[in-house]
């Protein structure tokens, strides 16, 4: 799909397995605990919980690990998590923007610093890889709810830029700053969504050779390891 930068689409499309399950499982949860811990608890009260919530659903997390970690936010558990972002370059010269949930930056930006040196790369100064993004809202669609015409329509009405519909669904972009009042509206047609988030799209990408994009995984595969890291978006066509 055009513009596709983001690891864990691409490794959706690639038809890879998460290898160890627990590990998705704890991202998802960590989301979950902060965004409840941010604001009101209710889903339908906080879009960010509500976004989250939906996320884990879509990765099959079970009901029992969303009420925990909603609980965990209730507790003094000490832990201050933020949201930090990183950007660099990987083997290639392919760019990079990895987003964290960290209680450690120093740890971190240390073991981010450590995976891409190890792989040719270097991590750099925030803005450095960023302008060869652009940074938007998306929500999927199954086109079996909507047919192409309907699909844009919704789009034109919910306020959002553009739509572009696939084989299988419709995707609906819209500026970051729109996403929930977008989200939202669509929402009110369409509750079952096949996915919504906010992305760093890659204004171009990079056409790698096999032997190239096979390294790059292994790249992506061992940051993907870490746990502070929630997202990963490259400008490396797959």
């Amino acid at each position: 799909m055009a513009g596709h930068s983001h690891w864990a689409g691409i490794k959706h499309k690639k038809g890879r397995q998460d290898k160890v399950r627990s590990r998705l499982f704890s991202k998802l949860s960590r989301e979950i605990t902060v965004a409840a811990k941010l604001g009101d608890k209710d889903p339908d009260m906080n879009p960010r919980l509500r976004s989250a919530i939906q996320a884990a659903k879509q990765s099959n997390m079970p009901k029992e690990n969303i009420k925990r970690a909603i609980n965990k936010s209730e507790t003094n558990s000490g832990e201050n998590y933020e949201n930090l972002r990183y950007e660099g370059y990987g083997v290639f010269n392919t760019a990079l923007i990895i987003e964290t949930l960290t209680d450690n930056k120093n740890r971190t930006a240390s073991t981010i610093r450590t995976i891409l040196q190890k792989n040719g790369g270097r991590l750099g100064e925030n803005g450095s890889t960023s302008h060869l993004f652009y940074n938007c809202g998306i929500i999927r669609v199954d086109n079996k709810n909507l047919n192409n015409d309907d699909a844009l329509e919704l789009a034109i009405n919910s306020g959002a830029k553009e739509c572009e519909s696939f084989n299988n669904f419709h995707e609906i972009l819209c500026e970051r700053k729109d996403f929930y009042k977008v989200k939202n509206s669509i929402e009110k047609t369409i509750s079952n969504l096949m996915y919504s988030g906010i992305e760093w799209r890659a204004h171009n990408l990079l056409k790698l050779s096999s032997e190239q994009k096979a390294k790059v995984v292994v790249m992506l595969e061992v940051l993907d390891e870490i746990d502070d890291i929630q997202n990963i978006f490259i400008n490396c066509e797959f």
